[in-house]
């Protein structure tokens, strides 16, 4: 079916970040009157990204310094949906008793966010400069204590990370956590590929569209699909997030997606509704 015309959205909305509220560091036009029209009319926003570089405090920093008011309580990250995974495996309880640690392959958020899980975490931009000796039969030290680890994006992917991650996947394969892509950059999917080929694991998919980071929304906020509506600007991720969990689904067309590749013959994931951006809700509200 194709998809149809804006129509107004459901009590809870849930929006994608990178491409829907922003450009890098750049507001979209008509963002902030938006979503503040959006909570003039009772609706509950929250802010659903898979960009693991930074934490739901970062998140909500980075809101206010573009003149938009957003509670940490209303940004679900996927950094937070990585720890949020973990504690419930009790990577935290049991973990504690026994020095069970998690490696980190990404940015400061996930370390900060499974910080605030209680759960501890080593790696991550700490080991942006290291280096592996490769010359024959090198011992490559590992740390036993590590119980799990947690893929996202990594801008200072290196040799060194791969090898730790790689033999701490051999050696203690607890868990093994993939946060999904990040707008604009090479995708996080390349590397995990890199150790899914060298380890033959498959991860645990932590970002969208996983049914984990649904299924926590729903328990959170205790509100039925029914009533919910997810907005982004990619079809494999916000769309097909949506779609997993029965809800409403939005694509905006400001971010990634072209309205081209939208209608391609080819493409099978169809928004029940699509539109340029966010902004034209106030034609539609009469804003």
């Amino acid at each position: 079916m194709s998809p149809q015309p804006l129509s107004p959205l459901n009590c809870r909305d849930l929006f994608d970040c990178d491409g829907v509220i922003w450009k890098g560091d750049e507001l979209i036009d008509g963002v902030p009157q938006t979503l503040e029209m959006l909570r003039a009319k009772g609706k509950k926003l929250v802010f659903v990204t898979n960009n693991s570089l930074k934490s739901r405090s970062q998140y909500a920093e980075k809101f206010r310094s573009l003149g938009i008011s957003v509670s940490q309580d209303e940004i679900f990250s996927s950094s937070f949906a990585a720890a949020m995974y973990l504690k419930l495996c009790d990577i935290s309880g049991i973990g504690a008793l026994l020095n069970v640690q998690v490696y980190v392959i990404g940015g400061e958020g996930i370390l900060e966010e499974l910080r605030l899980a209680g759960i501890a975490a080593f790696g991550g931009p700490g080991d942006a400069n290291k280096t592996i000796n490769l010359k024959q039969n090198c011992f490559v030290e590992y740390d036993k204590s590590v119980g799990a680890v947690v893929v996202g994006i990594d801008p200072n992917i290196n040799y060194y990370k791969l090898q730790s991650l790689e033999i701490s996947l051999d050696y203690c394969p607890q868990q093994f956590v993939y946060i999904k892509d990040l707008y604009g950059y090479i995708c996080a999917g390349c590397m995990v590929a890199a150790i899914c080929g060298s380890t033959q694991k498959e991860p645990v998919v932590a970002g969208k569209p996983s049914t984990f980071m649904m299924e926590f929304l729903l328990k959170k906020f205790n509100v039925s699909c029914s009533k919910m509506c997810t907005v982004g600007d990619r079809l494999d991720t916000d769309v097909l997030f949506g779609q997993n969990a029965g809800c409403k689904t939005l694509l905006v067309l400001s971010g990634c997606t072209t309205q081209s590749a939208l209608q391609d013959p080819s493409n099978n994931i169809q928004p029940d509704y699509y539109t340029s951006k966010i902004s034209d809700m106030l034609d539609l509200s009469g804003a």
